[in-house]
């Protein structure tokens, strides 16, 4: 018995043994205010984020706003109360969730602004894609396509916008039309598809579709609102190729669009790198430590880290998608995570 009782006691001391790195491993806890889970890309955001931020030894809970200012500012609230390790927060509304940020760093909580830029007040951490940059990116595609179908870079472009309240947007159309302005013979309207809802993207697609009948290219800046389009131009009669179409964020639904021939061009958001590079420069975030600019590969992605007046930000660049190189594995929307592990930042 007694020989029975010794090996039970060292099963247990080992079992406690081998679990006790874990919770020794446990640094705190990190709260996700995620926008919105409408699109892929957003209820992506919310595995990564969790992926990368385990790695480096952080646990995470995601409350999601519904796209509801009001609600977000009132789960800001309730997190502070709470004294998490830090906030990432994706803003509904860049302006009304100011005093919200002010808030929690009042109370020494850091706050991380990712995927949405807040330059209004300083965060500790920001970490976005070259949303400018797929603008220009966009723009680079639009040029070669109206080129290929006009024999010149001619022709109307219905850009469809997501919700003007959202800076992701904003700063995607003053790129893309920044640099179509060297092409005067290129007529561009822009509309907004009100809280990125699909089903205004689709309205408006029909609507213009009716009012101007001659539009050579549609460009959504999210592959869900490409899908509502798709969805008015086959109402429309149309098919694959009839129209040409571009969006920018390269989710899945985007990229089973250039499978199916609908969809010339996704510019990518660099998903998966962009929640890397808030889980590597966690510890620093935590403890308040200096971030310091300069080149830093996140997933084999070349991003640099600039100090703002709002505060460190990480922008990393994006890639344009087509039918030639849609099934490389390292583009998120083929959902397949990497492999490699993130080690925080030193």
């Amino acid at each position: 018995m007694k020989r029975i009782l010794l090996a039970l006691f060292g099963i247990l001391a080992l079992a406690f043994a081998t679990l006790m790195p874990a919770f020794a491993q446990s640094k705190g806890t990190v709260y996700y205010m995620v926008p919105t889970l409408l699109d892929e890309f957003q209820t992506g955001s919310v595995s990564a984020l969790e992926l990368f931020l385990k790695q480096v030894g952080y646990e995470m809970k995601t409350l999601n706003a519904d796209n509801k200012t009001d609600a977000q500012q009132s789960q800001m609230n309730d997190v502070i109360a709470l004294k998490p390790s830090a906030i990432i927060l994706a803003a509904v509304d860049f302006n009304a969730l100011k005093p919200s940020i002010e808030a929690a760093r009042a109370a020494g909580i850091p706050v991380v602004e990712f995927d949405r830029q807040i330059t209004s007040t300083p965060s500790d951490f920001t970490s976005v894609a070259g949303t400018i940059e797929i603008g220009y990116v966009a723009a680079d595609q639009a040029e070669k396509l109206l080129k290929a179908k006009n024999g010149s870079v001619k022709g109307k472009v219905l850009q469809v916008l997501g919700d003007p309240g959202d800076p992701y947007t904003l700063d995607i159309q003053k790129g893309f039309e920044e640099k179509m302005k060297a092409f005067p013979d290129v007529k561009i309207i822009s509309l907004p598809a009100m809280q990125w809802e699909a089903s205004n993207a689709g309205t408006i697609v029909a609507d213009q579709m009716l009012a101007n009948p001659d539009i050579d290219l549609i460009f959504s800046h999210a592959a869900h609102l490409s899908v509502a389009a798709v969805a008015s131009l086959e109402s429309a009669g149309k098919k694959p190729g009839d129209v040409m179409l571009m969006s920018s964020n390269g989710a899945p639904v985007g990229l089973d669009l250039i499978r199916k021939g609908w969809l010339n061009v996704e510019v990518e958001q660099p998903l998966y790198a962009q929640a890397a590079a808030v889980a590597m420069f966690m510890d620093k975030i935590a403890k308040k430590e200096e971030i310091k600019p300069g080149e830093y590969d996140v997933l084999g992605l070349k991003s640099t880290v600039t100090k703002e007046t709002w505060g460190p930000n990480i922008k990393i660049p994006g890639a344009a998608i087509t039918k030639e190189n849609v099934d490389n594995p390292a583009f998120w929307g083929n959902q397949k995570p990497p492999t490699d592990t993130v080690k925080s930042v030193e």
